[in-house]
């Protein structure tokens, strides 16, 4: 059976090797990460498609497109192994359920579906996406090197940069700050590289999604003027039950954006609590408070993510007539957003 050809989210780009941008996405699972009995799915990927469905991506390129199957159709197009593909839909059938396919999200949720990943190899981001992170990252490490240095102007490349200057302190007054650090965390100074890693995963990760957010809210801002643009066409402002529908989708993504804006917002304040005042109790609050926002947060960036960059992919130029704008945002959009909202209103009132 072939697979279908469909353009459902757009290419890696260029100048980004095709893993990173895979292990960095929000949306795509590299299958070869996962213990899987057929071969030829080790090559393949599973995709969130525009309706935030789970498929299974079997090859990409610049002139057939995406060939996506369904999953339930797997063993038509591998039927050589029908007992190891039977074990292999299990595994994908449970995958099939998450909502994120970032690295953060997968380390929870792997744990929870019981499939077993090396962590440290497969679900951390690239070198490369840790590098582009290090300025996201200064508003949380800024506070670290200013009660370690007493300044903050250190020259930082990477993220590891920050975690070898503080693990190797070249001053005694670096020295002196680093014993009362452990101190007040209640930990000894053997076991401050650790806290020090956690410390860097866990604001790594804050960077991560809030890069996302910074990259999808210009889009949704982008899409409602569009929106608002068919409102205003002849064949779309005497349908009532139309613009009502288009009041409601620009009401939903007003309302996601506002308040996942307004999430990032909390964890700020959190973070510069704790550096008010540095205590054990503290860390492992905001530890504790950012890891159980990671899967929401890979869930509603994700589908914002893979909505906007289709209608990047569909309408490059912002035009369109309103009988092709209107089929879209029924047909691609509006699937799946109402998910995306719940998501994230009840995410907020945690």
């Amino acid at each position: 059976m072939k697979a279908e050809v469909a353009d459902e989210s757009s290419p890696a780009p260029v100048m980004i090797a095709v893993e990173d941008f895979a292990r960095d996405s929000l949306h795509l699972l590299p299958l070869d990460m996962i213990p899987l009995h057929t071969l030829g799915l080790r090559r393949a990927k599973l995709i969130k498609n525009s309706r935030l469905r789970t498929v299974v991506e079997l090859f990409r390129d610049r002139a057939s497109g995406s060939g996506q199957i369904e999953i339930n159709d797997l063993p038509k197009a591998f039927p050589s192994d029908p007992d190891g593909m039977a074990d292999d839909l299990r595994v994908l059938d449970k995958l099939a359920t998450l909502q994120s396919f970032d690295v953060y999200s997968l380390r929870i949720e792997l744990r929870n579906l019981s499939i077993p990943v090396d962590e440290d190899e497969k679900l951390s981001l690239s070198a490369a996406k840790r590098a582009e992170l290090t300025e996201a990252m200064r508003s949380f490490t800024r506070p670290l090197l200013e009660f370690v240095y007493g300044r903050a102007d250190q020259r930082i490349a990477d993220v590891s940069d920050i975690l070898q200057m503080l693990s190797s302190p070249n001053r005694a007054e670096a020295l002196k700050n680093l014993h009362t650090l452990a101190s007040r965390l209640r930990i000894s100074l053997h076991d401050l590289p650790t806290f020090l890693e956690d410390y860097g995963d866990i604001f790594l990760s804050l960077a991560y999604f809030r890069q996302c957010l910074d990259h999808v809210v210009p889009d949704v801002h982008d899409f409602l003027v569009w929106l608002t643009a068919i409102r205003q066409m002849d064949q779309i402002s005497r349908d009532k039950p139309m613009q009502q529908l288009l009041d409601g989708v620009s009401a939903d993504l007003t309302v996601i954006t506002s308040s996942v804006t307004g999430r990032f917002e909390s964890f700020d304040r959190r973070s510069q609590d704790f550096w008010s005042d540095i205590n054990a109790a503290s860390f492992r609050e905001i530890t504790r408070l950012i890891t159980a926002h990671h899967t929401t947060l890979g869930s509603v960036m994700c589908g914002l993510t893979v909505k906007m960059d289709l209608w990047k992919e569909r309408f490059p130029t912002g035009g369109g007539g309103p009988l092709r704008r209107i089929e879209f945002v029924t047909s691609e959009l509006l699937p799946g957003l109402d998910q995306i909202r719940d998501l994230e209103q009840a995410a907020a009132k945690m």
